[in-house]
Order: structure tokens, then sequence, then C-alpha cells
């Protein structure tokens, strides 16, 4: 057999092509596919107002589908309403029709069902746009009430956590959901760090898919002494390194001086000349918020200190601390 080696380079261009071809095909698939929903649904909106049957139109559509098309998946009388409410939920929202065709049914479907407002709605399209989500990675995140912990991270923080927010470009969420590792509460920290290695798909798909993961204990050299990073990524975005320490317990300020040495030791000895300073991430089970503003206020790198939940927020519980954030705001 002929030695194909040479040609790998050029063999992979042709991969990429086809590659780029098959997800052109797909998003225009799903385009016409979501742009026939939107139509079908106008259409039963308006047959059914202008209609003696009301409502009950969609179940004569449906009865004839299931008569005349009996093979069409879809079309029976919950898929029909369904459209009809994707029409009438976003016919006069100008500003999501470009969002609208970019989403797969199955995300459309998550998003109507399970938001309750149009900020969240739009929230979660930009999210899936952004994030790549599948229908699966979602539910998690809304779920996980996403959007309730992004928009209560944005709250007003003071200066000197307000500062490392800036200096770490806002991606950074004051509280994170790790229910996916499934540890019990009296863990340690090295068993967490593990179960999170463990677990890397579902850590990156929790602080955003612009993190590319570089390794667990990473030894940085300071003087005769080494030290281990709990772990270490690169985010795209920032273009730099982002060193996240776990602790199992409540913050300390000294955790700030020791991820301090850990970003130096990055920003001499590891980060590249085209890239920007080194950021940490101190991952408390817990905090409070004027000991973290006292520990970062002489801090010479950017460091944000967040919280981990190992299960589930409820939900109610962080909607309502976001409606009291919403109106402070607004008074």
């Amino acid at each position: 057999m002929a030695d194909l080696t040479p040609y790998d380079g050029q063999f992979q261009q042709i991969v990429s092509i086809i590659e780029s071809a098959r997800e052109r095909a797909y998003r225009k698939v799903n385009e016409e596919l979501i742009t026939m929903y939107r139509d079908i649904g106008k259409y039963i909106s308006k047959q059914s107002e202008n209609t003696a049957y009301g409502d009950a139109f969609v179940q004569k559509l449906a009865d004839f589908f299931a008569e005349n098309y009996p093979d069409l998946k879809g079309f029976n009388r919950r898929g029909l309403y369904r459209m009809k409410q994707f029409y009438e939920l976003y016919r006069d929202e100008e500003k999501v029709s470009t969002l609208l065709t970019q989403l797969s049914w199955s995300n459309h479907l998550k998003i109507m069902s399970a938001c309750k407002t149009m900020d969240e709605r739009i929230f979660y399209m930009n999210m899936c746009i952004k994030e790549k989500y599948s229908a699966r990675e979602l539910a998690r995140q809304i779920d996980s009430c996403y959007y309730e912990r992004y928009m209560l991270s944005q709250k007003p923080l003071p200066p000197a956590a307000e500062e490392a927010r800036k200096a770490t470009g806002n991606v950074f969420l004051d509280s994170y959901v790790l229910d996916f590792l499934d540890v019990p509460g009296a863990v340690s920290e090295h068993d967490l760090q593990k179960s999170i290695v463990r677990n890397l798909k579902n850590f990156i798909l929790e602080i955003g898919r612009d993190f590319t993961f570089i390794g667990e204990e990473y030894r940085v050299q300071v003087g005769n002494h080494d030290y281990y990073i709990d772990l270490l990524f690169y985010h795209r975005g920032l273009s730099c390194l982002a060193a996240f320490e776990l602790k199992i317990g409540e913050f300390k300020p000294e955790y700030v001086g020791k991820m301090n040495l850990y970003l130096e030791a990055l920003d001499r000895e590891v980060k590249k000349e085209n890239e920007n300073p080194s950021v940490g991430v101190i991952l408390c089970a817990s905090k409070d918020d004027e000991v973290v503003e006292f520990a970062l206020s002489r801090s010479l790198s950017p460091t944000m200190v967040s919280e981990y939940n190992l299960k589930l927020i409820d939900k109610k519980l962080l909607q309502k601390k976001l409606k009291e954030y919403i109106e402070l705001a607004e008074a």
C-alpha cells in the first residue's frame, strides 16, 4: 500500500471542506424548518381567530393530517398547537427575528415551555447560538437556573470585587452549580478536583465553552519550591491563562495571597508574549462578600471569588432574589 502520509495535510483540507459544507447544509435545512413551523403557526393563529371553530380548528387540522398524512411526524394536536404558540410568542418581537432560525426546534420547545419572560427567552437563545447547546445541554442550563445566576452576577459589587470582575472580562459567575459531580457534601478538595476532571465536559459547559483545559495539579516553580494549581485552563475570549483553586469550606483571605503567587508565576514562566495577564478563580463552598472585598482590595492580580453548589438551587428562591434586585435597580 502506498504511503499517504505526505498527503495527510492536503486530504485533511478536503475533509474540512466537506464538514463545512455539511454544516452549512444543516443550518439551511434548520432555517427552512423553523420558518415552516412559524408560517404554519401563523396560518393556524389567523384561522383560529377567523373561524367559528376557534381553538377547535387545531384539532380539526390534526385530524386531517392523521387521516391523510399519517407518516408526517409532529403534526398532531400538540405539535400544531406548539407551532401556533411559537408564532404568537414572537410575532411582535422584531429583535428576535434573526435569532429564531439559528436554533433547533427542540431547543425552541424547551425555551417556550420553561422560560417565563421574553428577556429570559432571548438570553437562552443567544446562549444556544454562542455555546452551540444541544437540547440536553440547554435543559441542564435552564434547570440549573443559569439565567438567574448570570443576572444576579451582574449586580453592582464593592469596588475591589468590581475591579476584579472588569479585569476578568465579566465572564465568571458569582455562583456555579456542580450537581453533575455526584459527590457527597463532606468531600475533600482532592476528591472534588478529581471529580471535576472526570466530568470535565459538564464543568466546561457550566463555566463556558471558551475555556480549554490545560491540566490538573499544574506545577509552577518559585525559587526552590514547587506549587501546584488545582486546575489550569486557557480562555480563548480573554486570551489568557485561568487558574482555578478549589476550597471545600468558606473563603479565607489568605487564599488571595496564594493565588497572587500562582498568577505571577504563570505570567513570568508560562504566559506567552501575545497573551494577556493570567486570571484566577477561587471556587469556595461559601463566602462572606465583605471579607472578599477586604481581601481583594490589595490584590495585585485579577481574581474572582465564586461559590459552588453541589445540588441544584431552588429556582423560586433565585427568581425571588432576581426580582428583588431588578426592583431595587429600577427604584
